[in-house]
C-alpha cells in the first residue's frame, strides 16, 4: 500500500472523522488519499493556527486524538502554539507535516537550509510533545502511527508530531490493517494498597471536617471522567469549587456547585477556598493563578489530599500534600464502589450562600454606563440553551465568560488555558461545532484577540456552521491595558495607543455572515434574539462596552486570595443575631 494510503487508512480505522490542515506540497499526497480512500472529512482552514486549534477543539469534545496537518516550513512553524496548548492542556493530538525528500536535506552539513523550506521540525516541536518523530523510513510508517495514537491517549494526554518525508508518502508499504493495535499503553497510578490508604486517611479528614471542600480541574475533563464525578461529588455530598479548566465540569444549577477560584475568581469561591479546613484536588496543577505567588498562604496548615495522573503535578508548588498518581476516573470508582458516608455540613453551605449572594458577581465592577459584561453573560447563556458550547478567547472576556456563564447539562466550556493563546475561540469553535454533530457553538471573544485568527469566518461561511460570534469590543487589549493601570501609571502603549479594531459587522458582512451592533443594555435582549433567530446558521454580535473597565474581582499580590479588589462594597454582613456560630466564625 502506497505510505498516504497507509495513513489515510489507518487514521479512519482509529475512528477519526476529521482532519484540519492548510494544504502545501509537502502534504498533497496525504490528504489526496484521505479524500479518495476514506470517508473522513477535510476541513480546509485560512492559517495553520487555525487548523491545530480546531483539532485540539474537536479532541476536547470527542476524546479522540485532534489531527492537524501541514506543510514543511513555514507551514510547520505556524503549528507550534496550537502545539504547545494542546501540551499544555493535556489534549491528545497529532501533529501531521510533510518532509521535504532527504536529498534535498542539508544533514550534517554547516548550512543553515539546503533545499526549498527545509526546516528542522523535529527538533522544535520536541520540547512541547510527548514525542517527536521524522518518519524518513518507509518501513517505520505503520509503527510510528501506533506509536502516535498510543502515546497521545496514555497517561496524561498530549500531542504527537510526526513529519513524514515525501519518500514516505510515495513508497509502496508492506500492511494490513487487521494487524493494527488499538491498545493506548497501561494507565499510569500506584497499587490497590498506595489507592486504600489514601483515601481511609482522606475519608478519616473528610469526616471530621466543619468545612471540607473540593477542587475540580481541567484533568476531570481531560481524563473523560466528568460522569463520575458528577457522582462522585452527589456521593460525598460535599461544596466544589473549579479552576478555569474546570468550569464545565458541574452544571451551573447543581447545588454543590460554588464557583470559579483564583486570580480572578468569583470572590466567595476564594473565600471558600481560604476557609476550607480539608481541601481534595482533583486534577488540577495548582498553578500560580489558582493558588497566587504566596505557596505557603494558600496550603497553610489544613489537610491537603492532591490526585493526579501525573505524578511530577503532585507536591511541585505546593508542598506537603498527601498525593496519589492514578487516573480520576479509577479513583472516583474506587471511592464509589465503598459507599461513602455523607456527613452534615450544612451551615458550612449556608456560609457559602451567605458569602455568594453578600458578593454578587454582577455588582464587582461598579456601577456602568451601558452593559456590565457579568450580566452580558448571564443574559447570553440564558438565551443560548441550543448551544453545544461555549468557546472563549483569552482576555478580560474570558474571566467574565468564567465568573459568570450559567452551562447547563451537558454543555462545554473551552479555553486556552496554559499557553493563554489570543486566536484560540474562532477556529476551535469549528473543531467544538463539527464534534457536536454541527450543533450551534457560542464564541466569546475580544476585538483584539477576534482578529488574530478572523480569516476563518470564511471557514464558518464555507462550511455553514452555526457558529454564533460574541465579540466584545472595548477598543484596547483590556487585559493588558489594566495592569498599565497599576505599573505603568496608566501609559497605554500597544494596548490602546496604536491599537485599533474594524467594524466587525462589515467583516462580517464581507463574508456574508449576518450580524447585529449593540452598545445599550436596553437593546441588549433584542441582539440576543437576532443571534439565535436561526439556530442552524452562523451570526456575529458586536457589543461595544466601556474601554476602561477591569475585570474584577482580582486578588492582591501577596495577600490571600478572599481579598480582592473591586469597584464595589459588598452588602452588609450577617449580624451575630442572625448568623449560626460557624457563619460568625467563618466571617472573621
Amino acid at each position: 500500500m502506497k505510505g498516504s494510503d497507509l495513513f489515510a487508512t489507518y487514521l479512519e480505522r482509529r475512528g477519526i472523522t476529521h482532519v484540519f490542515e492548510l494544504i502545501g506540497g509537502t502534504i498533497t499526497y496525504l490528504l489526496d488519499s484521505i479524500q479518495q480512500r476514506t470517508s473522513i472529512s477535510i476541513i480546509s482552514m485560512h492559517h495553520e493556527q487555525g487548523a491545530g486549534f480546531a483539532a485540539e477543539a474537536h479532541a476536547r469534545l470527542t476524546g479522540l486524538p485532534g489531527i492537524a496537518l501541514a506543510t514543511s516550513g513555514p507551514g510547520a512553524t505556524n503549528l507550534l502554539t496550537a502545539i504547545g496548548s494542546c501540551h499544555f492542556d493535556s489534549t491528545p493530538a497529532i501533529f501531521v507535516t510533510g518532509q521535504i525528500h532527504r536529498e534535498e536535506r542539508k544533514g550534517d552539513r554547516p548550512l543553515r537550509q539546503l533545499g526549498f523550506q527545509e526546516t528542522d521540525i523535529v527538533a522544535m516541536a520536541r520540547p512541547i510533545t510527548k514525542a517527536a518523530f521524522l518518519v524518513d523510513d518507509p518501513a517505520e510508517l505503520p509503527l510510528r502511527l501506533e506509536q502516535a495514537f498510543a502515546l497521545a491517549l496514555s497517561g496524561r494526554p498530549g500531542p504527537v508530531l510526526l513529519d513524514i518525508s515525501m519518500a514516505v508518502q510515495t513508497a509502496e508499504i508492506p500492511w494490513s490493517p487487521e494487524a493494527m493495535s488499538l491498545d493506548p499503553g497501561p494507565p499510569a497510578g500506584h497499587g490497590a494498597e498506595d489507592l486504600e490508604a489514601f483515601w481511609t486517611a482522606a475519608l478519616a479528614d473528610l469526616a471530621a471536617a466543619e468545612r471540607p471542600l473540593i477542587l475540580a480541574g481541567g484533568g476531570i475533563r481531560t481524563s473523560g471522567a466528568a460522569d463520575t464525578f458528577r457522582s462522585f461529588a452527589a456521593a460525598l455530598d460535599l461544596p466544589v469549587v473549579h479552576s478555569l479548566m474546570g468550569v464545565d465540569v458541574l452544571p451551573f444549577d447543581d447545588p454543590l456547585r460554588v464557583g470559579l477560584i483564583g486570580l480572578y475568581g468569583n470572590r466567595w469561591a476564594n473565600i471558600a477556598l481560604c476557609a476550607c479546613d480539608v481541601l481534595l484536588v482533583l486534577g488540577s496543577r495548582l498553578d500560580s493563578r489558582q493558588t497566587g505567588s504566596d505557596t505557603e498562604l494558600f496550603r497553610g496548615s489544613r489537610p491537603l489530599y492532591h490526585v493526579d495522573c501525573d505524578r511530577h503535578e503532585l507536591n511541585n508548588r505546593i508542598k506537603g500534600c498527601r498525593t496519589l498518581t492514578l487516573e480520576l476516573d479509577t479513583f472516583m470508582n474506587h471511592v464509589l464502589r465503598q459507599r461513602p458516608p455523607t456527613h452534615d455540613h450544612q451551615p458550612w453551605k449556608d456560609f457559602i450562600d451567605a458569602e455568594r449572594t453578600r458578593w454578587p458577581d454582577t455588582a464587582e465592577v461598579g456601577v456602568v454606563e451601558g452593559i456590565n459584561p457579568n450580566g452580558l453573560m448571564h443574559r447570553l447563556s440564558e438565551a443560548s440553551g441550543a448551544a453545544a458550547a461555549f468557546v472563549a478567547d483569552v482576555g478580560q472576556h474570558q474571566m467574565w465568560a468564567a465568573q459568570s456563564l450559567q452551562l447547563h447539562g451537558s454543555q462545554r466550556f473551552l479555553t486556552s488555558g496554559g499557553m493563554g493563546a489570543m486566536g484560540f475561540a474562532l477556529p476551535a469553535a469549528i473543531g467544538a461545532c463539527l464534534a457536536a454533530g454541527q450543533q450551534p457553538v457560542v464564541v466569546i471573544a475580544g476585538d483584539g484577540g477576534f482578529q488574530i485568527n478572523i480569516q476563518e469566518l470564511q471557514t464558518i461561511r464555507r462550511n455553514q456552521l452555526p457558529i454564533k460570534m460574541l465579540v466584545i469590543n472595548n477598543h484596547c487589549h483590556g487585559m493588558v491595558r489594566q495592569i498599565q493601570d497599576v505599573a505603568f501609571g496608566a501609559r497605554y502603549q500597544s494596548t490602546l495607543w496604536g491599537y485599533d479594531a474594524p467594524a466587525f459587522t462589515a467583516v462580517a458582512a464581507a463574508y456574508g455572515i449576518p450580524s447585529a451592533l449593540v452598545a445599550e443594555e436596553a437593546d441588549l435582549d433584542e441582539a440576543l434574539r437576532l443571534m439565535w433567530a436561526e439556530p442552524g446558521a452562523p451570526f456575529l454580535l458586536e457589543v461595544v462596552i466601556d474601554t476602561m473597565l477591569n475585570a474584577y474581582p482580582k486578588a492582591m499580590a501577596g495577600r490571600p486570595l478572599s481579598e480582592m479588589e473591586s469597584r464595589r462594597e459588598p452588602q452588609a454582613e450577617p449580624t451575630p443575631a442572625a448568623a449560626t456560630k460557624s457563619e460568625q466564625t467563618l466571617s472573621r
